[in-house]
Parts: structure tokens; sequence; C-alpha cells
């Protein structure tokens, strides 16, 4: 491993080296309904060592890992499953248990349940015990009455008086960020709702570029948090704007920062077989998700740390490293640098499983096909052409694994390039030209003519 660019072609064939550690073995934070198959702890997670963070006013104190209800459990692999409330209770109550205090949700997470099932958990417990966060989700509908029914129905869902920490969901740029919040008088009411004890603390999550940001910085509003995409990849090779540039900003305006995308939608916890074989030489007992968590964390003005969790095996893993955080060493930095770079050679799609792209018009399961795609990735199934060494292995693989995941009406060559998808995506994913690339992808596999 050197700082030199590799090829797809070499990159690839080092993924089919054979590497004992596979991805599917290592932690995931992601849509996994299935637990550990090989828990790379055995220690028991401290009840009373959880790391905590403070706002800037001094007012809230706030743990370091934050719980995100994006997904919930549910009965099955199936999206379309009912929620498993036992299990979700019981991950609610565990994270309690452990110091955990932020929950985060929207109106627009896990098919619009999230924020119902989230308030109806916590409400089983003492009110100061737990942050509330949830955000502003006006994509479709910019009128003021539709944000402010929005706004209330949040309160409501969430059986409480007062919401701690309220975002304006996915500001993109300046154009659809002054019409669902500025032209409207809803940046104005929030403000209000700020001064009345009603909202704690008023943010907003960055998706944009550096004019949407300078825009959303010029609005004379004492921002009291911005909410980033931030993990050791995007670091210093995110898109439009690197993280570190992001952060460096707020960081000077005296601006805390919440951490969303960790583990880059589960791919940092599911990395391809030669880089978790690095994690793992570098430290056996740490799970890969954990060197992200790390990494986030070590950052001094994060304030909290958002970790969808499904599973408890996911939530004790993070308990484990931010009781307490063990930060970051500068070789330990310059080590997940070199991953980085590494890893943005490689061809993934950066699909995050956020479904937003979701339902397709047409019934593409759009999710499932760029999922499907990088575990063959991965795994070192993606062959470039008929002459490669491991090219009937790749094939069989990729096929079987595309037959499994995605229904055959549902499939990428179904695709009519209709476009919905495009400005949904907060990773900015040409997902028709993706559709157009792996539907030709699977048919010369068919055809045997790649």
């Amino acid at each position: 491993m050197n700082n030199k660019p590799i090829s797809r072609r070499n990159f690839l064939k080092l993924l089919g080296g054979g590497i004992a550690v596979t991805a599917s073995s290592l932690y995931g934070c992601d849509t996994l309904t299935r637990p550990l198959t090989d828990d790379p702890s055995t220690e028991e997670a401290p009840t009373d060592k959880m790391e905590y963070r403070t706002s800037p006013d001094g007012r809230t104190r706030v743990s370091l890992l934050g719980f995100g209800a994006m997904r919930l459990p549910r009965f099955g692999d199936d999206e379309q499953a009912p929620v498993n409330r036992q299990r979700f209770d019981r991950l609610v109550d565990y994270a309690l248990q452990h110091g955990v205090n932020y929950f985060d949700t929207a109106p627009e997470y896990s098919r619009g349940e999230s924020e119902r099932i989230v308030g109806e958990s916590l409400h089983r417990h003492e009110r100061h015990r737990y942050l509330l966060a949830t955000k502003l989700s006006n994509f479709d509908d910019h009128s003021r009455e539709y944000a402010l029914a929005m706004y209330r129905q949040s309160l409501a869902n969430l059986q409480t008086d007062h919401i701690d920490f309220y975002a304006l969901q996915e500001v993109k740029d300046r154009k659809s960020a002054k019409s669902r919040f500025v032209d409207n008088g809803m940046l104005d009411f929030l403000v209000g709702e700020r001064n009345e004890g009603r909202i704690g603390h008023l943010g907003w999550v960055c998706r944009g570029d550096a004019d949407t940001f300078d825009y959303m910085m010029s609005l004379g509003v004492k921002w009291d948090f911005v909410e980033l995409p931030l993990n050791y990849c995007d670091w210093r090779h995110g898109e439009p704007l690197t993280a570190e540039y992001l952060y460096n900003e707020l960081t000077q305006r005296g601006i805390p920062v919440i951490v969303t995308e960790t583990l880059l939608g589960s791919n940092l916890a599911q990395l391809p077989d030669m880089l978790a074989a690095r994690l793992k030489e570098k430290s056996p007992r740490r799970s890969a998700a954990s060197w992200a968590f790390r990494f986030a964390g070590s950052l001094p003005n994060v304030l909290t740390v958002l970790s969808n969790m499904t599973h408890k095996e996911h939530i004790r893993d993070n308990v484990i490293t931010y009781s307490p955080l063990q930060p970051c060493s500068p070789r330990e930095l310059d080590f997940l640098e070199e991953i980085a770079r590494t890893y943005a050679t490689h061809p993934l799609i950066p699909c995050i499983a956020c479904h937003r792209c979701m339902p397709c018009p047409y019934g593409i399961d759009i999710v499932a096909i760029l999922r499907s795609y990088n575990k063959c990735v991965n795994e070192g199934n993606i062959a470039s052409s008929t002459r490669d060494e491991n090219y009937r292995k790749a094939r069989k693989a990729f096929l079987v694994n595309y037959a499994r995941k995605v229904a055959p009406r549902q499939q990428a060559d179904h695709c009519l390039l209709c476009g919905e998808c495009v400005p949904k995506c907060p990773r900015r994913i040409k997902i028709p030209a993706m559709m157009v690339r792996i539907g030709k992808y699977v048919e010369a596999l068919k055809q045997d003519t790649l």
C-alpha cells in the first residue's frame, strides 16, 4: 500500500485475493436486520462512562453518541414489514441505561413512522432523561400552512411541549432554501419558537455547495448547530465540499457540529476485504465501524455523532467506543487518510440507503439495485471482461445476488429515465445513469458478452 492511485482493474484484482476477514463479519449500522456473526469484542459496555459534550451556551449536556432513528428494526429484511416495537423499545432502554440521551428523528424517516414510534417509546421514560431532535422536512410543499402543520404534528408525534434540537432538513441550494424557510416566514416563526422555549436549539442540515452555505450564514440567524455528513472519507474527499472545509468554517464561527453519515450508509463498516484487513491488522479487537466513530468523535467541535442502530450489538459497540472516547492519534489519522484515499479509487456507488429516492413511479427498486452492485464490488465480484481471471466466479456471484435482491420487474433495465429520483438524493448520485450502466452490465453478463 502506497500513496499512488491504483487502477480500477488492479483494485478489483486485489479484492479478489481471498483475504480471510470478510466485510459481512464486521459491524454494520444500517438496514441490517441480522445480528452480528463475529462480534469483534466481548467486553461489557459500561453504563457510567459515556463521553458528553456541552452546547456553547452551557445549557445542554449531550451524549457524544446520538441515537439515529432513520431506520427502525422490522420483522425480517423487508423494508415494508411492520416495525418490531418490542425490539425498538429494548434498544431505546439499553441506550438510556448506557448514557445515551440524544434521540434523532424526522417526519419522513422510516416511511413516516419514526417520529410517532420514537415518541411513544421515549414517553415511557421521564422527559428530563432524553433530548429530542427532529426536522422540518417540507420538501414537496413550501407553503407556510404545510410547514406549520408539520411542525405541530412533530410535537404531537413526540408527545412533548418542546423540541430540544430542531433542524431545517436537507438544505441543498439557495433557491429551495429561500422558498422553504424564508419567503414563507417559517424561519422567523422558528426563531420565535426558540425565544419562547418550545425549541431549545435551532440549526440546519448542510447538503449544498459553498453558495448554499454562505447564504445560510448570511440570514442573520444565530445558528445553534449545523448537521454535517462527516467521516474519514468525506473529510478530504467529499463533494461538493469537503467535510474538513465545512467543519473548519463552523468552528471559526463557534457553531457546533452534529455528525451524520458517520459510516457512509454502512459502507465504512462493510469495507472491501483488503481495507477491512488493514484495519484488523492495526487493531484486531476493534470493529471497522469504531474507527469511523472515533474519527468523528476526535473532533472537539462535534457535539454528537449520530448512528442508526437496529441491533443491540450496534449500540453496544458504539457505547464502548465512546465510554470514554480514545481520540485518534496523529498516526491513526494519517492511517485513516490512507484508507480514505484508497477507498476513493474504487467504483462503489455512494448510496447511503436513505430511501429518499423511493418509491420510484415505475416500480424500480433503486436502493436494492445499488446496494446489490456495491456488495459485489466489496466482495470482488465485478468483472471487467470475459478475459478476467475470475470472470466465471464473479459472473455467477453477481447474477445470483442480483436475482435474489431485486425482483425481475424492479430491475435496472426497466428504468424509464424520468429523473424524478435525482433531486431527492442527498449524495447527488446520477441515478438514471447508474440504472443504465448497471442494466447494461447485467445484460452483458447474462449474454456472456462482457
